[in-house]
């Protein structure tokens, strides 16, 4: 990749991995799926605002509503709301580690489940050392080393388990321009959560609520969705999927720095042992270190 090509993943890898800390500001003053609504609504209504620039508004057609919904409701909808929900008790940093485990989960509905991707050795190996990594992690609060509530913990990986279901589904997409689908997710997202923030909010004060709070709101929405989405395609369109999908290996330690510097905020040696072994497992999955390390010869075959 191109310095401009790795700037923009540190950026992403930084945005993403912020956006766990704004949750986790926003999150101890506002309702989790008041909060949802607001991020979603408002980086919407940036998408949109692009879209009206580049004059592609008509391509949000109306045969792609209930696609979009569904998008919307696997994509951003269950996830953020789970994750949310998971961060009134857990940190940041923990929150983060188990999301992380999204392409775990992707190989095992897109390869296990749906049948839509091959099983090389590297996938199972990463498969296997992601589940052994998350059962550590685990495993430090089911001991009683750690305070993080267990049920916490499995909304985040409910999350991650809905963001694969949602990256096998939007292969539908592909004749869909990215900056389309994404605002037509976040517009059908959206509409789902309008009633459940109604309903759910009630006896929350917008006025009771601090700048402080109303600054990670900003963030979430504008910044870690909005702007995080079009570096994302742009990141897509410049260096490719393979080179993208680097960035779940930033997200989380960018994260936990964040945690760590900003909320003081600290994991046990069992939760660390385990996010090692899980990025371990992601690094297999990526596979791009077997590649190096097996490179191919000149009539294909491994050498």
């Amino acid at each position: 990749m191109s310095l401009r090509n790795w700037v923009m993943l540190a950026v992403l890898g930084a945005i993403w991995g912020g956006s766990f800390l704004f949750a986790k500001v926003a999150v101890a003053e506002i309702p989790p799926f008041v909060l949802v609504f607001l991020r979603v609504s408002s980086a919407c209504a940036v998408l949109l605002l692009v879209l009206w620039h580049q004059k592609l508004l008509g391509q949000l057609k109306l045969d792609l509503a209930l696609p979009f919904l569904l998008m919307g409701l696997l994509n951003n909808a269950i996830p953020f709301s789970l994750l949310f929900l998971g961060q009134t008790e857990i940190g940041a940093g923990l929150a983060s580690i188990l999301n992380a485990t999204t392409p775990i989960f992707t190989v095992i509905v897109a390869g296990l489940l749906t049948g839509q991707e091959s099983l090389p050795f590297n996938k199972i190996a990463g498969v296997l050392l992601g589940v052994a990594g998350v059962a550590i992690m685990l495993s430090s609060s089911l001991s009683g080393v750690a305070n993080d509530p267990v049920w916490a913990q499995v909304c985040c990986l409910g999350a991650a388990v809905s963001y694969a279901c949602a990256a096998t589904y939007a292969r539908r997409f592909k004749e869909v321009r990215p900056q389309v689908s994404a605002a037509g997710q976040l517009l059908g997202s959206s509409l789902i959560m309008l009633p459940v923030a109604v309903y759910f909010g009630t006896g929350w004060s917008p006025s009771g609520t601090s700048m402080t709070a109303w600054a990670n709101v900003a963030a979430l929405g504008i910044i870690a969705t909005a702007l995080a989405y079009l570096i994302y395609f742009q990141l897509l369109a410049d260096a490719g999927a393979t080179n993208a999908s680097l960035v779940t290996l930033i997200v989380p330690a960018s994260a936990l720095l964040f945690g760590w510097l900003i909320l003081g905020e600290n994991l046990s040696a069992l939760q660390l042992a385990g996010f090692a072994v899980l990025l371990i497992g992601l690094v297999a999955l990526d596979g791009r270190v077997f590649r190096r390390t097996h490179p191919a010869s000149a009539d294909g075959k491994q050498t």
